[in-house]
């Protein structure tokens, strides 16, 4: 019989009932947690975030940081600090069960809401950054005042290129549609 949780902001949630020992992984979970754990890590996050996301979303159930340091072999500050970024990220959620003082923890299942997020968080403050050094490029370039037209243009069009990709994202996040279009035509010659 599962039980109801309830998450900070105080929506409910179900889970399957607590236990001390955490039920090992299976091979096919292994590999798919595994799995996982490559494709997050080769988009530049940790890979045992992508192990842990995968664990409490194959499971369907909520678990505790030591039930995942546990079934996933991590350390306790490990698994801390992953389940803090993650939290941050927006990708797990934070919940209790009542009665019990201990945090559990379980997956965001809305897939498409969480790459909304990790996109709008992660790559819109990278564009951010590289908009910002690009303006400051042109400002010194400018000030130069011996810099080519031929060389300003180009760094124009680079400015162009971030600015059409920021906009994506933004409209990306908006509607979940990815234009790209914008952006390659910043590279057709005038």
């Amino acid at each position: 019989m599962k039980g109801i949780l309830w998450t900070q902001g105080g929506s409910r949630s179900r889970s399957r009932p607590s236990s001390d020992e955490a039920a090992p992984l299976e091979r096919w979970e292994a590999i798919a947690v595994d799995a996982v754990g490559h494709v997050i890590e080769f988009w530049g996050f940790k890979r045992n975030q992508g192990r842990v996301w995968a664990l409490l979303y194959l499971r369907d159930a909520a678990m505790t940081a030591g039930e995942l340091e546990k079934t996933l072999q991590l350390s306790k500050g490990g698994v801390s600090m992953l389940l803090r970024d993650l939290e941050r990220w927006g990708v797990i959620l934070r919940v209790r069960e009542p009665g019990t003082g201990a945090w559990r923890y379980r997956a965001e299942t809305e897939l498409l809401k969480m790459v909304r997020k990790v996109i709008e968080q992660r790559e819109g403050e990278f564009i951010a950054r590289i908009r910002a050094d690009l303006g400051e490029a042109m400002r010194l370039a400018q000030a130069a005042g011996r810099v080519d037209k031929s060389r300003l243009e180009r760094l124009r069009r680079m400015t162009q290129l971030a600015d059409a990709t920021e906009r994506a994202l933004r409209m990306f996040v908006k509607t979940a549609r990815l234009d790209v279009g914008g952006m390659f035509g910043v590279f057709r010659e005038r």
